[in-house]
């Protein structure tokens, strides 16, 4: 792990050689606590609750910039689903704010970064030993870089959605301070804990739920728990009942334009089975990057059909497609869904991936940070009908996933749930930085946490501003949307 001496986050810390995350040095555990207490000389712990803006910062159009490399008629549907709220507009935001990150002051201690840790990218899913976990579930933009810049996204969304459920500023400080606190003081636990430890942590979310029950009432906790047993249905047998019917004897997926198309409606002047003949090419180059138990259970799947679908907010635009699989007479399905993977919008602040395949860096980071991951994630580079080559990478499409109802949340709720982000955060980054020089950076005290919560109030404010921003260039037509899907 390297400590700089600029101010720019130790932002470009050398291409390939310093992409790999905080490479621990063989130092002593003395050398690497001075480390961390030394890098508090470069950025104080106070230090991070500046937030400065530039003069000539631009964040419609950096969002507009993002339009000319995504599918041009669903460039609308993302700016329009950025609108819903000011908390919609945080969630598709984060190349402004990784813009906005890299001027502030930091310690320059670097770790694997999820690169849009925002609230909503945590969640439950099925580990493969079919335990409902809880971790970040989105890496879209990973990549190595400074420590907090994922706090601060962190901590800011907890400080938007905050607002947006109307919680008082006194309510919205305890719960970003919870986030920063779990952080702080999870990362100092790791710094005590054996490497391999570190390692195998994870957070099973059921057993997780009845330690916390003392701090919620018998209602909440009956709604959470009818949730959690609901996330457990969800998985292909259930895509298939929802996504697909049955029409002249064969399945295929309900088209619903342009929220889902199949690939035979997106390309109509090619010949399906020109398609078809392609799409499987690319399934064996991709499987051909499992591991060998996993590719021969792919192997045991025949392609049924292939749509274009649309995911998320800030993901609207970027080519996304799902895959029916069947490996049973159509009684056995397999959903994946292959996404598109554009460089991470923290290139340009903290250095290019060492990947040539951008799919290849999300799967490279998602199993850097994840304590347990899909058993289908991989990835592969396919040609467009363009001539593009472009990367992807690929995981099943729902297994046992399960998103937290943020806008339901009430303040004790969003508490526990914030001290859990943190939690998990820090083990993420504790798996690839160096925990014990994070440690004693970070310290004993609250001083780093309530720095955390005055930026994240102060961010929250000029989220507002941007959001408005957006608002104003719709309105007098510089940007084009839709708010209809």
């Amino acid at each position: 792990m390297t400590v700089t001496d600029g101010r720019r986050s130790g932002a470009r810390a050398s291409g390939r050689g310093a992409a790999r995350a905080a490479a621990v040095e063989q130092l002593s555990r003395a050398d690497r606590v001075a480390r961390g207490k030394d890098a508090r000389a470069v950025a104080a712990l106070d230090s991070h609750a500046e937030f400065r803006p530039g003069r000539s910062r631009d964040p419609v159009g950096l969002l507009v910039g993002q339009a000319q490399s995504r599918v041009p008629e669903l460039v609308p549907v993302r700016h329009g689903r950025m609108l819903v709220s000011a908390f919609t507009f945080y969630r598709g935001a984060a190349l402004p704010m990784a813009a906005d990150l890299a001027g502030a002051p930091s310690p320059g201690l670097r770790v694997q970064l999820c690169g849009d840790a925002h609230l909503s990218n945590f969640g439950a899913f099925a580990s493969p030993e079919r335990l409902l976990v809880f971790d970040i579930n989105d890496f879209d933009e990973t990549l190595p870089g400074p420590f907090e810049w994922d706090v601060k996204r962190l901590a800011a969304s907890f400080a938007v959605a905050g607002r947006d459920n109307g919680f008082p500023a006194k309510a919205r400080r305890k719960i970003v301070l919870a986030a920063a606190e779990g952080y702080r003081t999870a990362m100092r636990a790791f710094a005590e804990q054996p490497l391999l430890a570190v390692w195998y942590a994870h957070l099973d979310i059921e057993p997780a739920l009845v330690e916390f029950r003392s701090q919620m009432n018998a209602k909440r906790f009956k709604a959470t728990e009818k949730l959690l047993a609901k996330a457990h249905t969800s998985d292909s047998t259930k895509a298939l009942g929802k996504l697909t019917t049955v029409a002249g004897g064969r399945r295929q997926i309900i088209s619903d334009p342009p929220l889902i198309v199949p690939v035979e409606e997106v390309f109509s002047d090619v010949q399906a089975s020109a398609i078809y003949e392609q799409i499987r090419t690319v399934l064996g180059k991709y499987g051909r990057t499992l591991q060998s138990d996993r590719r021969h259970l792919l192997e045991q799947f025949t392609l049924v059909q292939m749509a274009r679908k649309v995911v998320g907010v800030g993901s609207v635009g970027s080519r996304a497609w799902i895959l029916l699989m069947d490996a049973g007479d159509g009684a056995e399905p397999l959903f994946l869904q292959a996404k598109e993977a554009q460089p991470s919008v923290l290139a340009e602040y903290a250095g290019r991936s060492q990947h040539d395949n951008q799919g290849e860096r999300v799967v490279a980071g998602q199993h850097l940070m994840q304590a347990q991951s899909d058993i289908f994630l991989g990835w592969t580079r396919a040609p467009g009908p363009d001539g593009v080559g472009r990367d992807f990478y690929v995981r099943q499409l729902r297994d046992w996933k399960f998103s937290f109802p943020i806008e339901a949340m009430i303040p004790a709720g969003m508490t526990i749930y914030a001290r859990q982000c943190g939690w998990t955060l820090a083990r993420a980054h504790a798996r690839s930085g160096d925990r014990i020089a994070l440690a004693a950076y970070l310290g004993g005290s609250s001083k780093f946490d309530e720095a955390i919560a005055d930026f994240a109030e102060t961010y929250a404010d000029q989220n507002e501003r941007d959001y408005a921003a957006l608002q104003a260039a719709v309105k007098d037509g510089t940007v084009e949307s839709t708010t209809e899907i």
